[in-house]
């Protein structure tokens, strides 16, 4: 059998798991699809062009049911909790439509298919008292780690919450015990996710408790770095600034997601801060943490959004210069709140605010790689490109698959996983170019 996983990390945790419940069935995984008699597809539908892209990847592999080894076709995740009765009736060629919480029973649903019956699996969401092992698709010496499922905050665009189901936090004993597993297995970098990271442990201690957390995976042995993602800024406080500013495996890189700095804006999609407190926020951690990388989100084109305010928007992207950020058009997603707003903005229009946020950013990319020519960055190597004759990997500055590549030579082999000192001669839009230094 063979897996495609699509969408965030979460999902891909998600597909992990259904492999590693797979081999344990007995099953073999193969890498192409096709060679493959049974493929599964873990569907993303966050947004139009994420929904979009599951189905093209399922009429795409249902085109080896008639024409390769495949008889069954499985379609999970976010997109089949969503559409679930769409789905087999607009796509007789899924054998199975499994929800997000349901994805547990995978052998059993398999089983029930050899027996020639069509299979529909939703289960509600449960506590996450904890997680089934996985079979790592990420680089041997990158994980992510999941602290928490669903989300509570409700933003009035989002349609999580809705497929997710409400906010679970593990156990910090689970967690522990699976960052020690995946460090004694040669985890050098671990990558902690969770719709909102921030509001970690409040469902279970009564307490937001992510700041002991990160300070607990920082002691684990062989843990060289820890990144974060996903920090809501209302849920910053003081104590979790401080456990960046102190732990040196904590990668002072700040994932915080704003989504719009107009206090009208932030209002209608229902987030829970302000400009002002917003500013306040970048300040101190700027103030308090040196080197610090900060990486948000933004929308652009809501419900609403006059020029004025797309154009505050602009002026404090360039006051506030993040070294990493990403731009999203507004995608109106059915069955939440601001789909029935007034004063939709057309689809060119949304585009061209895209487009012009991003032209911003990318001067102040620029600038920000070019402050580095000179300096020494530590490493993470991930592999070497024979193409241009150059190693690459990551900064603390640069996550997996999201952010640039540093590429360097070096005068001896390298291993995958490796650190290494690299002097920054110079530098592109996104990447950086240098020489590996000598011990």
């Amino acid at each position: 059998m063979a897996l495609v996983s699509l969408g965030c990390s979460k999902n891909l945790i998600d597909s992990e798991q259904m492999l590693r419940l797979l081999e344990q069935e007995g099953y073999e995984i193969v890498e192409q699809e096709e060679d493959a008699e049974i493929l599964i597809v873990n569907t993303c539908t966050f947004i139009e062009p994420a929904k979009m892209e599951s189905i093209e990847c399922i009429l795409e592999l249902a085109q080896y049911k008639k024409s390769g080894k495949c008889r069954y076709l499985v379609v999970t995740g976010c997109m089949a909790e969503r559409y679930r009765e769409q789905v087999l009736r607009e796509i007789p060629e899924a054998d199975a439509v499994i929800g997000t919480n349901g994805f547990d029973r995978i052998g059993q649903i398999l089983r029930s298919l050899e027996q020639g019956k069509t299979q529909q699996v939703f289960c509600p969401a449960e506590p996450l008292l904890c997680e089934a092992s996985r079979r790592r698709t990420t680089p041997d010496y990158t994980a992510y780690i999941r602290i928490a499922e669903g989300c509570d905050n409700h933003c009035t665009y989002c349609v999580i919450p809705s497929i997710r189901g409400p906010y679970r936090s593990r156990q910090r004993e689970d967690i522990l015990k699976e960052a020690e597993q995946m460090a004694a297995e040669g985890v050098k970098e671990l990558v902690v996710v969770a719709q909102d990271t921030t509001r970690y442990g409040y469902d279970l201690y009564g307490r937001y408790c992510l700041p002991e957390l990160l300070r607990a995976l920082c002691a684990i042995d062989g843990v060289q770095w820890v990144r974060v993602h996903y920090c809501y800024p209302e849920l910053v406080t003081d104590e979790l600034i401080s456990v960046f500013a102190q732990e040196e495996k904590l990668c002072s890189y700040f994932d915080i997601p704003i989504q719009h700095i107009s206090d009208r804006i932030l209002k209608r999609m229902g987030r829970r801060t302000s400009k002002a407190q917003i500013t306040s926020l970048i300040q101190k951690i700027r103030a308090q943490v040196p080197g610090a990388i900060l990486r948000t989100s933004l929308i652009v084109g809501f419900p609403g959004e006059t020029e004025a305010e797309f154009e505050e928007l602009i002026e404090f992207v360039r006051q506030t210069g993040f070294e990493r950020l990403g731009v999203f058009a507004y995608s109106r997603e059915e069955d939440t709140p601001a789909w029935g707003m007034e004063d939709q903005i057309e689809e060119e229009e949304k585009q061209r605010r895209q487009e012009t946020l991003m032209l911003v950013q990318s001067e102040i990319s620029a600038r920000w790689g070019e402050s580095r020519i000179g300096s020494t960055v530590q490493v993470l190597t991930e592999g070497r490109d024979e193409i241009v004759k150059r190693w690459y990997g990551r900064t603390y500055a640069d996550s997996i698959e999201i952010d640039g590549k540093v590429f360097f030579t070096c005068d001896r082999a390298l291993k995958e996983g490796e650190f290494v000192n690299v002097k920054v001669e110079q530098a592109m839009e996104y990447d950086l170019f240098g020489r590996a230094e000598e011990e």
